[in-house]
């Protein structure tokens, strides 16, 4: 364990201080987006398209214009700047124009004086449709010249190889295949999409809405207005969650437009259905893997085609595939490697970025295969991953070199001694406890066909922004007198999306300083970007900004009190070994220097300072070869089931982790991201898929999409090592993603231990496990 920063306060960096908005969440008392109001405003609603894939004929507004209550009702025709918007390629229409790719997409919007008003508004605008057959399966998008085109462009986003050596003609003792299916998991966060539009008297808009990232969304609201972007002005509203959805633009542009054209402020709330057609989901995808290995299981080459499924519009597809591709071959060694990527469009819903970020897809396929290469060689299924396992020089199929601690074995040999949990609960009469059992309070099964299976799974997952992309955070901190204390206020843009970057910023500003007293700004966007809240980045990225304007604001304190030493006589001289602590300036050497509020009187210290991690560079179009990443991350899961084989029901009853994060710096938000990871895996493991049938959501709603709760979450083991990564602040590991990747492989693992059965796609459902559906990934569904 490394030694904890001391600065003479408590809640630095290594304490766990309560979270600042902690009490009012759990009281119900703070104030999401859904919850904003102000005098005078409007409800927006849109109008979306029931087919995946058709022409607009006619759009006819007639009816809606005379509801009384109604106040404006806008189409694309009314867009004053830039008709289409998108992270990577501006492909996606503010609102449709000719045509609609997916089911949900918006064709109009609506501002009324009540939300009930706008949503019969929009039941009487008339669309003309010529609806056409949906292109919904991604592997013919892909690869079949005579597919119909999404997109006059075609249907490949990006095609991503990665090369090296010669996997076409290596050849080996042992052969292992598998085609692997992933669905399509939907990030389920807490709060629907919301946010209120207020008009400037300048003739711009303010903006406040919960998002991931302030100034992509500031740019891209900008151009389809037809504004600069210093008269859209976006302030982060309460955020019930993210996990990837919130990088998306969703009402964001419209509430805009509809503020500009009626004058008044416009709040939009989407219902939980809408939701469902309101932003990204993860790509489901189709994998299809060779592993070939020498006896004793050291592997020789591995081939694979990845297709990931992006929807109707690219979102963050490009860089999707980057990961799906560099990481493809898993955290192993493997000198021969031949990798197809493709991210592709479809008449499926829009799919982006979501925890894990085509590294989760990728796992799922390469831990099943060396799950079965163990079996093939007669090896234990830890000890095979450990015979392959990347450390500190070794590459990855890209070509970089791991430089940084990279402890897999010993992680995996870690979760392995963890003692094994109970066997299951019996009472007095000797009969197992039910409410343990598959099935729990259903009392579907008395533990006569109950099977229990061991499995495990390991990642890699990389940590910031990747393939040259400038990665950088901005952070302005200031040191003043409040009330004769000092105080240090740390103001960025960094969403604070429930991970507790809030807590980590004050702590950082209070290790640094020595100050107890800090407070943290709302983010906005009257400082420079931060980024996005995603790719485990906002500790590394905004927490170095934060740390570089603090040392910055320190240089400065440390030149006054040289002034103020002159001042009192005692010379300019200041000593070399400074530090700020407990509201002071002190030397070890000669003790207390003077107390910050002798030398800042009046005088207010600010600064402000960007911070950019090592660059990194795009893969190679042909062979994938290039440092594309910043850092990489690991965490490995052991799972524990419990599986009825005769009913198909599986009760998890332990899972355990074993995360290497480089240096803690909040443990108890630490834990609580492996433990919520490793609950989005299982979820993707056994019951969470957004089902799509010939581009048709059928189950928009958590009653028919089904997440994890406290009663299938099982208790967790949890160990953390720290192994520092000499190029990050304080040498932390992003970690948030890397138990989403292992936990999901982790956990049918298990249940193929206990069932005996392939299981080739997640979520696994009954069928699967007792037979009556074939093992096929063609065949499921």
């Amino acid at each position: 364990m490394t030694t904890r920063l001391e600065s003479g306060v408590r809640g630095g960096i290594g304490d766990s201080p309560v979270r600042p908005d902690g009490n009012l969440k759990v009281t119900g008392e703070f104030a999401y987006s859904s919850d904003l109001w102000m005098d005078g405003m409007l409800w927006g609603a849109t109008l979306r398209s029931p087919h995946p894939r058709a022409r607009i004929t006619s759009v006819d507004l007639t009816e809606a214009v005379k509801l009384p209550g109604v106040h404006a009702v806008l189409t694309h025709e009314d867009v004053p700047g830039a008709r289409c918007y998108g992270l990577d390629h501006r492909d996606q229409p503010v609102l449709a124009i000719d045509r609609v790719r997916y089911q949900g997409e918006a064709i109009a919007i609506v501002a009324a004086d009540h939300p009930e008003t706008a949503r019969r508004a929009c039941e009487r605008i008339v669309v003309g449709y010529e609806v056409e057959e949906p292109v919904t399966d991604a592997r013919r998008a892909a690869l079949d010249p005579a597919c119909p085109k999404v997109h006059e462009s075609g249907n490949i986003v990006r095609h991503q190889p990665v090369r090296v050596g010669d996997a076409s003609a290596a050849t080996a003792d042992v052969v292992v295949t598998g085609e692997y299916e992933v669905g399509m998991q939907d990030q389920a966060f807490l709060g629907p999409e919301s946010g209120l539009a207020v008009p400037a008297e300048d003739g711009g808009v303010d903006l406040f809405v919960a998002t991931q990232w302030l100034h992509v969304d500031q740019e891209q609201i900008a151009a389809c207005l037809g504004l600069p972007a210093e008269r859209v002005r976006l302030t982060l509203a309460g955020v019930g969650g993210a996990f990837g959805a919130r990088e998306d633009l969703s009402m964001q542009i419209h509430a805009c437009l509809l503020a500009l054209r009626t004058g008044r402020p416009v709040k939009f709330v989407y219902g939980r259905e809408e939701s469902f057609f309101g932003h990204v989901h993860r790509h489901p995808a189709v994998l299809r893997y060779e592993h070939g290995a020498t006896s004793d299981g050291r592997l020789v080459y591995v081939r694979a085609e990845i297709i990931l499924d992006g929807g109707a519009y690219a979102s963050s597809t490009p860089a999707v595939v980057g990961n799906a591709a560099s990481l493809g071959a898993g955290p192993y060694n493997v000198p021969n490697v031949a990798i197809d990527a493709y991210g592709v469009y479809t008449n499926n819903p829009p799919c982006g970025a979501m925890r894990g970020f085509g590294a989760v897809q990728a796992c799922f396929a390469y831990e099943s295969q060396m799950d079965r290469l163990a079996e093939a060689c007669g090896l234990d299924p830890v000890e095979v991953r450990i015979r392959n396992a990347l450390s500190e020089g070794s590459t990855i199929a890209t070509g970089q070199v791991v430089d940084m601690p990279a402890p897999l074995t010993d992680l995996l040999e870690r979760v392995r001694a963890f003692p094994p949990p109970a066997a299951r609960i019996t009472g007095e009469d000797g009969r197992p406890d039910l409410l343990g059992l598959p099935g729990g309070v259903a009392n579907t099964t008395h533990g006569e066909g109950v099977v229990r299976g061991v499995g495990y799974g390991i990642g890699i997952k990389n940590i910031c922004y990747s393939e040259g992309f400038d990665d950088h955070s901005t952070a302005r901190v200031r040191l003043e007198l409040v009330g004769g204390e000092p105080a240090v206020l740390v103001h960025t843009a960094a969403a604070e999306v429930g991970q507790g970057l809030v807590t980590l910023q004050a702590q950082i500003a209070r290790t640094e300083l020595g100050v107890d007293r800090v407070t943290v700004a709302p983010a906005d966007t009257a400082v420079g970007s931060a980024g996005s809240s995603s790719a485990s980045r906002q500790s590394y990225m905004t927490g170095g900004a934060v740390r570089a304007a603090c040392a910055a604001v320190r240089a400065r304190v440390f030149a006054l009190a040289g002034r103020h030493l002159a001042a009192e006589g005692r010379g300019g001289r200041v000593p070399a070994d400074l530090a700020l602590a407990d509201g002071k300036v002190v030397s070890e050497s000669e003790g207390v220097i003077a107390t910050l509020a002798e030398i800042l009187h009046a005088e207010a210290v600010e600064e402000t300072r960007e911070f950019r991690h090592r660059p990194t560079r795009p893969m190679d179009p042909l062979t994938g070869q290039g440092d594309s990443h910043t850092q990489f991350a690991f965490c490995v899961h052991r799972a524990v089931v419990d599986v009825d084989v005769e009913l198909g029901l599986v009760k998890v009853v332990e899972l355990a982790a074993v995360q290497d994060v480089g240096r803690i710096l909040n443990p108890v938000a630490l834990r609580g991201q492996i433990l919520g990871g490793s609950a989005q895996g299982l979820g993707l493991a056994l019951m969470e898929e957004i089902q799509v049938r010939d581009g048709v959501i059928r189950n928009p709603s958590f009653t028919d999409y089904l997440i994890p709760t406290i009663l299938d979450m099982p208790p967790m083991r949890t160990q953390v090592l720290e192994h520092p990564d000499p190029h990050a602040p304080y040498g932390l590991r992003g970690a948030g993603e890397p138990p989403t990747l292992s936990s999901t492989p982790a956990v049918i693992a298990a249940v193929r231990a206990a069932t005996g059965r392939s299981l080739t796609r997640v979520p696994v459902r009954p069928e699967h496990i007792t037979g009556h559906a074939m093992d096929k990934p063609s065949d499921l569904g």
